[in-house]
């Protein structure tokens, strides 16, 4: 990978990651929750688990498969079970919410939409102005 590669991908995981600590830390406001009752720990796994998505995802990107769906497909299932060996493995830190697989399942699928859906816009928009 080259430094633009290197520095497209820290910049989205960044961005990614502030969004979604943002968004979180308003809903705990919302809610009327002034500190975030899993502490820490919650930060560093949602860094763990949005590095795992950002880089599987940028790294699949580039598999020669067509059609384009089935590329992210390729690069969602496996990731997406990482995930899930990642949430089990922080059962034995802490005990788990009930909902954590579903939650985790739900955040992930949901970004990983976001992401295809704004890599396929992009995608398509190179080869219409290369024509």
């Amino acid at each position: 990978m080259n430094k633009k590669k290197w520095l497209n991908l820290v910049s989205v995981y960044s961005i990614i990651y502030t969004v979604i600590t943002l968004l979180n830390s308003m809903l705990y406001l919302c809610n009327g929750i002034y500190e975030d009752p899993s502490g820490n720990w919650h930060e560093i796994d949602r860094a763990v688990i949005l590095l795992v998505g950002v880089a599987a995802f940028e790294l699949c990107t580039g598999l020669p498969i067509k059609p384009l769906i089935l590329r992210y497909v390729i690069a969602y299932i496996p990731s997406q079970l990482l995930a899930f060996v990642f949430v089990w493995f922080t059962g034995l830190r802490e005990p788990l919410a009930k909902t954590a697989y579903q939650d985790i399942w739900i955040n992930f699928t949901g970004l990983f939409i976001v992401l295809s859906a704004v890599n396929a816009i992009i995608s398509a928009y190179k080869k219409k102005r290369a024509k």
